[in-house]
């Protein structure tokens, strides 16, 4: 009864949630800014600051720091954007002429019969590529760059974090007291397991994908590469899927390098540039940000993103990672079950401790 009741509420949720993605985004973002920034008003808190001058600080200082930002860099990454679309036919074609040898090379050894096989399926391939990216970009703008959208992103957003910041802690409470008496320290460990692997997860990946953004925009502009800003914050900011930054950046990178110097030089520091902060975030950021025991592996996430995208569009991309955590402490947990069952050990199951009103 219990299991049907769960599932009833999951399915009633995920209905809802489909019926309402368009319209959910701004409410979405400022649950994700005031999760974000919970630890920091905690922490103000027992420095005897007030939970609400606590949360206008904070907010004011959060909002008022992205707004100067994108005052800055906009016109910045404006003139790139616009550079980098009116080199790229240019770009194109001298990658084209640069290949071409080696294309020519590959078709002269291949026989007939696999040319005329190959040429179908690149085009049928090339085709569906274009309508994919295409369609991605239009439900992009439909979900999340249309005037309606922004401007609800822009209104809506800080009131909601405003809200949730100053009462989280109430919210919380509020929520314990409504769980069933009999599953609450079962509930409890299972959130406090959650909560450590978004936590871990966002707060950490943030700060990673920030650094990694100064860092490549900051050595690629040095390197004085072409729209060398716009690539190295890119690059670094999509880093959260894991490998895709890194190989997305490069590439593109790379690609600009070889068609504007002459020299080998520059295209050397621009892969290593790209090598050396692809070490950091492997060996020095992830571990120090991230930890290795948030439980969400790279192909996990990937999968995750491309469903909430697909689903529900940018409202599912932000919610992907925090569904990817449930979903994976719940499995976990199942198997832990599971593996204590009669079903498993044909014999009596184990019991363990239950656990006290922390979750410990």
């Amino acid at each position: 009864m219990h299991t049907a009741i769960w599932f009833t509420g999951l399915a009633g949720f995920l209905v809802l949630l489909s019926l309402l993605s368009s319209v959910l985004f701004p409410f979405v973002a400022g649950i994700a800014v005031a999760y974000f920034l919970d630890p920091v008003a905690d922490r103000l808190e027992k420095w005897g600051v007030s939970r609400t001058l606590a949360t206008v600080l904070i907010l004011a200082t959060f909002f008022v720091t992205a707004v100067a930002l994108a005052i800055f860099l906009f016109p910045l990454l404006q003139g790139q954007v616009v550079g980098l679309f009116t080199r790229l036919p240019d770009l194109i074609e001298t990658l084209r002429l640069q290949a071409e040898p080696l294309l020519k090379q590959m078709w002269a050894d291949l026989p007939p019969d696999t040319l005329e096989q190959l040429r179908d399926t690149a085009g049928s391939f090339t085709s569906e590529a274009v309508q994919w990216v295409l369609g991605l970009l239009a439900g992009l703008w439909r979900e999340g760059l249309a005037l309606f959208q922004l401007l609800s992103l822009v209104l809506i957003t800080p009131v909601v974090a405003f809200y949730l910041l100053r009462d989280w802690d109430l919210i919380v409470a509020r929520l314990d007291d409504l769980l069933p008496r009999e599953s609450a320290p079962t509930i409890r460990v299972q959130v406090a397991e959650i909560d450590r692997t978004i936590a871990g997860f966002v707060r950490g990946q943030a700060s990673v994908c920030l650094v990694l953004a100064g860092f490549y925009g900051v050595c690629l502009t040095l390197v004085g590469l072409q729209s060398g800003l716009l690539v190295g914050i890119g690059a670094g900011l999509i880093s959260f899927i894991p490998y895709v930054g890194a190989l997305a950046g490069i590439a593109a990178a790379m690609g600009i390098a070889l068609v504007q110097f002459s020299e080998w030089t520059p295209s050397v520091l621009v892969a290593a540039i790209f090598l050396v902060g692809h070490a950091a975030e492997s060996y020095v950021l992830t571990p120090k940000l991230v930890g290795g025991r948030v439980g969400l592996q790279p192909i996990w996430i990937i999968f995750a993103l491309l469903a909430g995208g697909a689903l529900f569009g940018f409202t599912g991309i932000l919610l992907a990672v925090p569904a990817a955590a449930v979903i994976g402490v719940m499995v976990r947990f199942a198997v832990e079950r599971y593996l204590r069952s009669r079903f498993y050990r044909g014999e009596e199951p184990l019991r363990t401790a239950p656990a006290d009103k922390d979750g410990r």
